[in-house]
């Protein structure tokens, strides 16, 4: 009997217990509410935008060969520093060194063959001269001729008249009848000469004319054949593989004795790097992030060869053209970053961190001040958000700290919505003038969360910056709640509690 008491009383302290508990008050002061603070304070925040990258040499020649043959020489390797001009294989070239040799000797020949007919002009040219000139001898020899027949007609004139008088002899008239006639006959014969003379120029002159035609083909011929032998020679050069840029060979395709077939498209031998001084970086940039990104803005990144070392270099451009990748849409950032050292080498991938706005000595606070969210809206005058009087307070679901997080690295703004959704102007790191409307909390006079309405700036992922508000540097916000129920005991003092159902044991 004396157990069953014993017992009795044992239960019945326990209930008590469990009902002290379950009805008190947990409203009440400040210091009673289990809230995490933060301060507000002054100082930097720095916007960026947060991508990898792949470094790529500023100019990447790929070295080929226009000509089919086989490497019999290779001068270059991996990691050689080459100069402009320089040869660093060679193919093999007897074949058509052997073809040179024969333009060559064609190309002898056709100039001996200009030479021959060059000569031919000139023989056709003398001949040429000589019948003109014997024309102009014919011509006053005919002159002459012609003087002299009317000399003889004038004299047997005088000889026929003497005679008419009988003053003359028969002979002397029948000597000037003679004459007449042998000057006549003279005549004819000059005509004739100039006639023949004249069909000999004419063919002297068509035997020039093709001379100079034979002359103009033999230059023809030469001509052809200087041009196949540049061609040959064109082979001969491309025999000789060279750099045509400064730089230094970053790759080699092929092996000593390997054929080359430049049948369809010319081989690729050497990949030469321009100038490792100079380094770009080819970053994925998100579509939501794009519009933040400008000409000339800062870059800091580090690789994983060094990861105790941060490089340096600015945006030079951002191409239009867009890659989709799995329906995720990113624009290709060029970041152009100085090498002297040439620690980054060409295919690193580099973890960026592009600067798209600073702000030095501003008024910010924790970004765990803008997750934080009391379970129930307390209706106030101050901030008119509350509900009417008389109305039932609406309960907001909380979000947990480290739900909380995930939303910051989404981009998700004080009022719960996701700023990528958002016109460009209005996003976080980028924002307009008047800023972002937000919401946070500090601790009322009752010790329940009160709302301050802000207009938020820039966020580096750890501060915002505070535009305007109701707040000076040292303020304390409620950045967090230190029981999973402190944010479920916000609705006032004793006089407001809520009971709890009884717990089940």
């Amino acid at each position: 009997m004396r157990r069953v008491w014993l017992w009795l009383i044992i239960i019945l302290l326990v209930a008590g217990s469990a009902g002290f508990l379950l009805w008190k008050p947990t409203g009440g002061n400040a210091s009673d509410q289990a809230y995490r603070l933060g301060a507000v304070d002054r100082g930097q925040v720095i916007a960026s935008v947060r991508a990898t990258g792949t470094l790529n040499p500023v100019t990447t020649v790929l070295v080929g060969s226009q000509l089919s043959g086989q490497v019999v020489e290779i001068l270059a390797d991996y990691n050689t520093p080459v100069k402009e001009g320089q040869v660093v294989a060679r193919l093999y070239a007897e074949q058509i060194k052997s073809r040179r040799d024969a333009a060559l000797a064609d190309l002898a020949q056709a100039k001996a063959d200009l030479d021959t007919r060059r000569a031919q002009i000139d023989k056709a040219r003398s001949a040429l001269q000589r019948a003109e000139a014997q024309a102009a001898d014919l011509r006053a020899q005919k002159d002459r001729i012609q003087a002299q027949l009317e000399e003889a007609r004038r004299s047997l004139e005088r000889q026929t008249e003497l005679n008419t008088r009988a003053v003359g002899t028969q002979t002397a008239l029948e000597q000037a009848r003679t004459q007449v006639d042998i000057q006549t006959a003279n005549l004819a014969s000059a005509d004739a000469q100039i006639a023949s003379n004249q069909a000999e120029t004419l063919g002297l002159k068509a035997d020039l004319a093709l001379s100079e035609a034979n002359v103009k083909s033999s230059e023809a011929i030469i001509l052809q054949r200087q041009a196949k032998l540049k061609d040959i020679e064109i082979d001969l050069a491309r025999t000789e593989i060279k750099s045509p840029v400064d730089g230094v060979v970053v790759k080699r395709d092929i092996e000593l004795g390997q054929t080359v077939a430049a049948s369809l498209s010319a081989p690729t031998l050497f990949t030469i790097a321009q100038d490792l001084r100079e380094i770009d970086i080819y970053a994925n940039i998100d579509e939501a992030d794009v519009g933040r990104l400008k000409d000339g803005q800062k870059v800091s990144f580090t690789v994983n060869a060094y990861p105790n070392r941060t490089f340096n270099g600015r945006v030079r451009m951002v191409r239009l053209a867009a890659q989709t990748v799995q329906n995720v849409v990113t624009y290709t950032a060029v970041i152009s970053v100085r090498n002297q050292d040439q620690a980054l080498l060409p295919g690193m991938t580099a973890n960026l961190q592009i600067i798209t706005d600073e702000r030095e000595d501003v008024l910010r606070i924790p970004n765990a001040a803008l997750r934080f969210r009391p379970a129930i809206t307390i209706a106030t005058s101050e901030t008119g958000d509350g509900t009417p009087d008389g109305e039932t307070p609406r309960r907001r679901p909380r979000v947990p700290d480290e739900q909380a997080g995930n939303g910051e690295a989404r981009g998700v703004a004080a009022n719960g919505q996701d700023l990528r959704r958002r016109p460009r102007g209005e996003q976080t790191g980028s924002m307009q003038d008047e800023g972002t409307r937000a919401r946070i909390y500090r601790v009322g006079p009752d010790g329940n969360p009160q709302p301050i309405h802000v207009r938020l700036g820039v966020t580096d992922g750890a501060y915002t910056e505070i535009l305007r508000g109701d707040l000076e540097k040292g303020a304390a916000v409620i950045i967090g709640a230190l029981r999973a129920d402190a944010a479920d005991d916000t609705n006032g003092g004793a006089g407001n509690r809520r009971p709890r159902p009884p717990r089940m044991f």
